[in-house]
């Protein structure tokens, strides 16, 4: 692959997640989680097998529809957004501190990995910068889970660098399936009780 396509990706990470943080709708908010998965792809296929990278990128897209078509048979909550704030010029400003500080700690990462190639490090840093920014500012269920699958997918990125191994990787979609599968069952549970 290119290393302009590598960046390319990077790029895609950056805006997919600040977008999923300032979605307020949950289709635009799962289609970026989609999107973000296929950046991903790109990066993952660096160090990993075509094979691995695609299992990944299929867990995240089940992950999603699964997210979508249980959020599709629940009814609209018309009282919105309760995070604090609300605002969407303060998420994308907590964004751009988050983004300007991965500027600043990516390099510093590369020396501390073996075999890391910056625009992983990078489209890492900022996938599990932006989630952790994603979970501190909301309540709902559908969006915290997409923020732990953000988050997630950031981690899954860092530990593409340091082994390729099958069984572990599997850990991972199991872990990324059972996260989705939780957040089902949260969006049935606030429909039964509401």
């Amino acid at each position: 692959m290119p290393v302009w396509m590598s960046w390319v990706a990077v790029g895609t990470l950056a805006l997919t997640a600040t977008g999923l943080l300032l979605s307020r709708s949950w289709r635009i908010s799962l289609g970026l989680l989609a999107l973000q998965n296929l950046a991903a792809f790109f990066l993952m296929q660096k160090h990993w097998s075509l094979s691995m990278s695609a299992a990944m990128l299929l867990t995240g897209w089940m992950s999603a529809a699964a997210l979508g078509m249980t959020r599709l048979n629940t009814k609209e909550d018309s009282e919105g957004d309760t995070s604090w704030p609300q605002g969407g010029f303060f998420r994308l400003f907590a964004s751009g501190l988050v983004l300007l500080a991965v500027t600043v700690g990516a390099g510093s990462l590369d020396s501390w990995m073996p075999h890391s190639a910056p625009d992983i490090t990078w489209g890492a840093s900022i996938l599990v910068g932006l989630g952790f920014l994603h979970l501190g500012m909301t309540l709902q269920p559908m969006r915290v889970i997409i923020g732990l699958l953000t988050t997630l997918l950031g981690f899954e990125l860092f530990y593409s660098i340091v082994e390729s191994s099958i069984l572990v990787s599997g850990l991972v979609v199991a872990v990324t399936l059972g996260l989705a599968l939780e957040g089902c069952y949260l969006l049935m549970l606030g429909e039964q009780t509401a």
